[in-house]
């Protein structure tokens, strides 16, 4: 049974609360959906910036200044720093946490490393229900700084309202930066680390991409924003390009179309994960199980074990 005194604090924005919940939403135990049913009227306010790219870009570090950046305009920021999964307990391995001090302890600042756990996209599924968490909490902006896995890391586009990607004039030729999919992405880009040799030349590469990109009048044109993070310069610039991102969503009507998508995407995910749980339940591994040896020795396919086991739990439901 759920602690309705537990969501009473998280609505007051009590740490403790916020903190024991999005440990249940992570456990995934049968009361994960009760509570995310029980706080998602108080959802929908924050707004959710994604920041993206290669390892060693500096995300931690913009992160940092950026919310240092929403702090001094009286916002309160939540942050959601997905890790890559540790082989040995399956917790955050690099514990952003520790390079984010400085603004750790605010009380207008809540910081939750969390893992991957598997998920290629960069972005832990259970990211989402923590971000859901912290919207409900009261907090106005919701970062998600992901894990920089490359080609992979899609799936913070269905989650944020701003998707930014941070590259670095180290992070490969313009083409290189294609096949990422990052280009794709990308509400804008930031070029950190900018005082480096070849900023220049990666800075024009990005321009002549998007200049290629097919584009009427109405499209949204990613801008390039340069920065050395660690000097906190760029960060205002960054913050104004996320302003102005949001303002076009909304002038366009494409804000509210925008999360009906992700919307839509989320309950499609969650609904294969629940039938998937649901079809290898004891009864669908015991088929499998019972049925391998026919596999291996050529007597079945794997194509009619996999029909037999879906009609099997056809019938069951």
């Amino acid at each position: 049974m759920i602690n309705k005194n537990l969501i009473e604090n998280l609505f007051k924005n009590d740490r403790r609360s916020i903190a024991r919940i999005i440990s249940i939403v992570e456990s995934d135990n049968l009361l994960t959906s009760e509570y995310l049913r029980e706080i998602y009227s108080k959802t929908g306010n924050a707004y959710r910036i994604g920041i993206t790219g290669p390892p060693g870009a500096g995300k931690s570090t913009i992160t940092n200044q950026l919310t240092k950046y929403f702090l001094s305009d009286n916002k309160k920021v939540g942050i959601i720093a997905v890790d890559p999964t540790s082989p040995f307990t399956g917790g955050a391995l690099l514990g952003d946490r520790v390079r984010m001090t400085d603004i750790g302890t605010n009380d207008n600042v809540f910081i939750r490393s969390m893992a991957t756990r598997g998920s290629l996209g960069g972005l832990s599924k259970k990211a989402v229900d923590a971000a859901d968490v912290l919207d409900a909490a009261g907090f106005d902006i919701i970062i998600f700084e992901t894990v920089g896995v490359g080609q992979s890391e899609l799936d913070i586009a269905q989650t944020a309202d701003t998707t930014i990607v941070v590259l670095v004039p180290e992070s490969g030729d313009s083409v290189q930066a294609m096949k990422a999919g990052l280009m794709e992405i990308a509400d804008f880009f930031v070029l950190n680390k900018s005082d480096r040799p070849g900023a220049h030349q990666a800075f024009t590469a990005l321009q002549t991409i998007l200049l290629i990109k097919d584009r009427d009048e109405n499209s949204w044109r990613p801008d390039i924003i340069k920065t050395i993070a660690s000097e906190n310069t760029g960060i205002e610039e960054i913050a104004k390009e996320i302003e102005r991102h949001k303002l076009y969503m909304k002038d366009k009507n494409l804000f509210i179309v925008k999360r009906e998508n992700q919307a839509k995407t989320r309950i499609k995910e969650i609904v294969e994960n629940k039938l998937k749980d649901e079809l290898w339940s004891e009864t669908g591994e015991k088929s499998l199980n019972t049925s391998l040896q026919k596999v291996v020795l050529g007597n079945l396919s794997p194509y009619h074990i996999a029909e037999k086991i879906i009609q099997d739990f056809k019938d069951r439901i």
